[in-house]
């Protein structure tokens, strides 16, 4: 089934988003720790694909392991900075094969060691990709979008232009970036409201429930954290079961709060923790129905 339609339906429900191993030497425990997740039966799953095209392969066989086993619509990320249009089109063709229709479509960032073919890529934006992906068939395809500004724009109005290009292309909805605090996100929807853009908007919620992990995150992300956040770190960073429950619990918290405001999809980006995944639908098994 098509994402678009799934967005169509006027009800609440989670998604979460997995991925892939680096290598077969982790595919294996990848494969279990993504089964128990589809198990609870989340709406879709989305499968991340390295900017290199490093895991594209293991992205598919996670893909269609999931939807054929579970039953379950899944999303693959393709990403194109360094990509020809070839590899595009046998990628595309690959996830046609495997009966994936949905596609989250991405610039992505030039891997380490992978200078030169970025060099002589075919896509220099994301809005390049899906317009591409248009000419191969009827896929579904999304875009990523940044309520606190994608780290390479140089302010929230070019950024928005840009997003405005992504929707002309062809994209269908949108998935945000993970934020922190929810009044970043609805002023962000105001905005690209006022903008002409009116396509669904999926806000993406990332369980912090480590310190190492909160570190990561935020370098890679340019991310802010609330004061009230970093009071929950303060307090309980130093004990791993605590920092998790804590963290689960603010993932919650956010999920709750855009519900109340209007807001019925969400995609949970899960890390690969069933636990995490459970714990969280648990919190919301009565408001999920």
């Amino acid at each position: 089934m098509k994402i678009r339609n799934l967005l169509d339906k006027d009800e609440f429900a989670i998604s979460f988003e997995v991925f892939p191993p680096k290598t077969q030497i982790n595919y294996e425990s990848v494969e279990t720790a993504t089964r128990n997740i589809a198990a609870l039966k989340p709406e879709f799953m989305s499968v991340t694909y390295g900017a290199g095209g490093g895991t594209s392969e293991y992205t598919v066989s996670i893909a269609k392991d999931l939807q054929q086993r579970y039953e379950i619509p899944m999303m693959a990320h393709l990403t194109c900075i360094t990509s020809t249009q070839e590899k595009i089109a046998n990628q595309l063709s690959l996830l046609r094969e495997n009966g994936i229709e949905n596609i989250l479509a991405l610039r992505g960032d030039i891997p380490e060691g992978m200078e030169e073919e970025a060099k002589n890529r075919s896509f220099e934006h994301a809005s390049d990709l899906i317009a591409e992906i248009k000419k191969h068939g009827d896929f579904c395809i999304g875009g990523a979008c940044y309520p606190e500004v994608h780290p390479d724009s140089d302010s929230q109005k070019q950024d928005i232009e840009n997003l405005k290009k992504k929707v002309d292309a062809g994209c269908e909805f949108l998935v945000t970036q993970m934020f922190f605090d929810n009044n970043i996100l609805y002023n962000f929807l105001y905005k690209i409201r006022e903008a002409g853009i009116s396509v669904p908007v999926m806000p993406g919620i990332m369980p912090i429930t480590n310190a190492k992990q909160m570190k990561r995150t935020i370098k890679l992300s340019g991310t802010q954290l609330p004061q009230r956040f970093i009071r929950i770190l303060e307090t309980f960073g130093d004990s791993p079961q605590a920092m998790r429950q804590a963290g689960i619990a603010y993932a919650t918290e956010q999920i709750i709060d855009l519900y109340a405001n209007g807001v019925k999809k969400v995609h949970v980006y899960s890390m690969n923790q069933p636990m995490v995944a459970e714990a969280i639908m648990n919190n919301l098994s009565d408001i999920l129905g």
